[in-house]
């Protein structure tokens, strides 16, 4: 049995936002593994003359910084440790939260729940690392960790061992997840605004083998990606 930690993150959460996509994402790895690739990741931030605490986000994408992205996200396609899974939802507008009876927030929950169950085994336990928003979203993840559970009979939480809110500056894991969506945001969105930005997105179709707008097959274990539709639920 093996320990995975996974690190989760989103982008365009908000209901109202005036931002048509959400997207969520989550890289994991075996718990062993995790201090050797983050070290990895500060060693990548060093030679690229930053500091060992900068914090990673698409957000700072710049023709400056291009260099150093593309080493981490080719230095994430070549870690056979890392995976990833993404859930896009192209347009927000389409939600129906009144039918289902439910607030927007729930649906953000049930959305991270469609994004972590593919990746659980039933033989191997995990602890999840969400980034941190704000102080009223605990009493949300305590929901979340107890529905992921009871789904899969892990009454004694087992299995899913603990679902924890940590700021990103303190995990590069974390800061790679934030990198990974962000892409798929901006592709998702249709923005073209950065030459810098397309071309990594255009270095993840590289590596991944995928196109980023379609699903990968469900199984698919280094880059699984799913595009939501309104219409599953309905």
């Amino acid at each position: 049995m093996s320990f995975y930690n996974i690190y989760c993150d989103e982008s365009c959460h908000l209901e109202n936002d005036g931002i048509k996509a959400m997207t969520l994402g989550a890289v994991w790895c075996d718990k062993k593994a995790a201090k050797k690739l983050s070290e990895q990741v500060r060693q990548i931030k060093s030679a690229h003359g930053l500091s060992r605490h900068f914090e990673m986000k698409w957000t700072k994408v710049s023709p400056a910084k291009q260099a150093f992205y593309a080493e981490i996200i080719t230095w994430f396609f070549c870690s056979p440790d890392l995976h990833f899974r993404g859930v896009v939802i192209p347009d927000k507008s389409l939600l129906c939260h009144e039918r289902f009876e439910q607030k927007h927030d729930h649906f953000y929950y049930k959305m991270f729940f469609t994004l972590l169950k593919t990746i659980f085994s039933t033989e191997h336990q995990y602890a999840i690392y969400l980034d941190i928003k704000d102080t009223r979203s605990q009493e949300m993840v305590e929901a979340l960790h107890q529905c992921l559970c009871y789904s899969r009979y892990d009454f004694d939480r087992d299995s899913i061992q603990r679902i924890q809110q940590i700021r990103s500056h303190e995990a590069e894991l974390l800061q790679v997840s934030d990198l990974l969506i962000g892409a798929l945001s901006y592709l998702h969105r249709g923005l073209q605004t950065s030459r810098a930005k397309r071309d990594l997105i255009e270095l993840i179709k590289q590596h991944s083998g995928y196109s980023l707008e379609r699903n990968t097959l469900l199984r698919e274990e280094k880059f699984n990606l799913l595009i939501w539709q309104a219409r599953e639920f309905q």
